[in-house]
């Protein structure tokens, strides 16, 4: 008998969803059905790719309701928040359909006599996306549309928590008249991914998930001359300069910290804030956190739903507590929000003071409703505390003035001014140090799913 992966969602504990894991022979069968179905992708001419990625995308929002409510259920988003995802997802895959023409365009060398030269832009093959739990949609289109519309046919893998994700994608594509063999989903284990990655058949590996994940990528690929995408955590920083918009920052930053309940990749996890500022800046910051409604998430009042899991709650828990010992000061009382309770994955949304850039609060991936705030004296030691991390996803500043020089001298793959936790599609998307590496978006993300090939043509 197979073996079984179980959603459990995190609103009741019950089991959501049940699947069977795919044996090695359905797994060799979709890779074969993968590269088999790419010759032919390949020569379908880009418009007809485009054409079926628009009829993908509209598919999908006209079934916004629905994949709303499998959301709440598989990760325990608000209900009023779940359709977000989709509104998201369109847009960034509508632009990179908007972006292909251009970004897949044969690059001229400019003329020499006798001879025709030009690089052009030739797909890997089959590309194999890894797509999280937190925002399996809007991680996972970053790669899945710009990878068929470079010609690239897709498996897809989710995680274990969002397995119905994986399944909307290879329904939808069937029933919007992609070939078979272009876009799948396959449920497996962690020793499958690993040997999919070591399968001659894979030309390239998008992971977005853990630091760990993407060292688990790396062994996997090791014997192998393939590229890899791996958006990996964040840690990421915010600066309130003196000169901020004070309202503007308090809501901006409360919304970047706490939406998702924290558990988003480019989540504001710290912040800096002028030391003549601070005070007003903590006090706005606390009354808006208390606001929140922590609670089910399938009722449209709640803003804070449950974490994915209990012991992911526990996880920032613990990091709280350690904070606590060593000094910081909690200003939101867990008692305020009813529904917080220890043993469930229902947590109260946390702020944290008199922290210190030591404690692991400030230093690791949290990933759950909690910031730790902390006074700065000038622009200078704000960028050293900012820099001052393992991680370099985004970094963002608020101040009324202009933040490109200071935003220049930070390590960070974005750099945020007056807004934060959020992903232009238009603009690469990338990390630095443990934050990954290779970029997704804009026309430089279809780079990462091409090869060049140039051809020099003597007349």
């Amino acid at each position: 008998m197979a073996a079984l992966q179980q959603t459990i969602s995190p609103i009741d504990g019950s089991v959501y969803v049940e699947r069977e894991f795919a044996s090695a022979p359905q797994i060799d069968a979709a890779l074969a059905a993968a590269a088999s179905a790419q010759r032919d992708w390949r020569a379908t001419p880009l418009a007809e790719r485009a054409a079926l990625c628009s009829r993908l995308v509209d598919a999908f929002v006209a079934q916004t309701a629905t994949i709303a409510e499998e959301l709440t259920w598989q990760i325990g988003r608000p209900i009023a928040h779940s359709p977000f995802e989709m509104r998201g997802f369109a847009d960034r895959a509508r632009r990179m359909i908007e972006l292909a023409p251009e970004a897949l365009a044969d690059l001229s060398v400019g003329e020499k006599a006798g001879f025709t030269r030009f690089i052009r832009r030739d797909p890997l093959g089959v590309v194999l996306v890894l797509s999280p739990w937190n925002y399996p949609y809007l991680t996972s289109v970053n790669a899945v549309i710009p990878a068929l519309l470079a010609g690239n046919t897709v498996i897809l893998k989710h995680a274990l928590q969002t397995p119905l994700c994986a399944e909307r994608y290879s329904t939808l594509a069937r029933e919007v008249g992609f070939p078979s063999g272009v876009l799948q989903h396959v449920h497996c284990t962690h020793d499958d991914v690993a040997r999919m990655i070591g399968d001659p058949r894979v030309g390239y590996v998008a992971f977005t998930g853990s630091v760990a994940g993407g060292h688990a990528v790396e062994r996997a690929a090791r014997e192998r001359f393939i590229g890899s995408g791996l958006e990996l955590g964040g840690k990421d920083p915010a600066y309130v300069r003196a000169d901020a918009d004070l309202a503007h920052a308090v809501e901006n930053l409360v919304d970047g910290a706490f939406f998702n309940c924290g558990q988003s990749c480019c989540g504001i996890e710290r912040i800096y804030v002028d030391k003549g500022l601070y005070p007003a800046f903590v006090d706005g910051y606390v009354e808006l956190t208390r606001k929140y409604v922590l609670g089910d998430p399938r009722e449209a009042s709640t803003t804070l739903g449950p974490l994915v899991r209990t012991a992911a709650a526990d996880a920032v828990r613990a990091q709280t507590a350690q904070a606590l010992a060593e000094g910081a000061r909690a200003l939101i009382d867990e008692r305020e929000f009813a529904a917080s309770r220890k043993g469930t994955p229902y947590l109260a949304p946390q702020v944290l003071v008199d922290v210190t850039q030591r404690m692991r609060v400030m230093r690791d991936e949290s990933f759950g409703p909690v910031v730790g705030i902390m006074a700065v004296d000038s622009d200078e030691q704000a960028l050293q505390l900012m820099n001052d991390s393992d991680y370099g996803l985004t970094a963002a500043i608020w101040t009324r003035d202009e933040a490109l020089a200071l935003g220049d001298r930070l390590e960070t793959g974005t750099v945020f001014m007056n807004r934060c936790d959020y992903l232009d599609p238009e603009l690469a998307w990338t990390g630095v140090k443990d934050s990954g590496r290779g970029c997704t978006l804009s026309s430089l993300g279809f780079a990462q799913l091409t090869r060049p090939k140039s051809f020099h043509l003597r007349r």
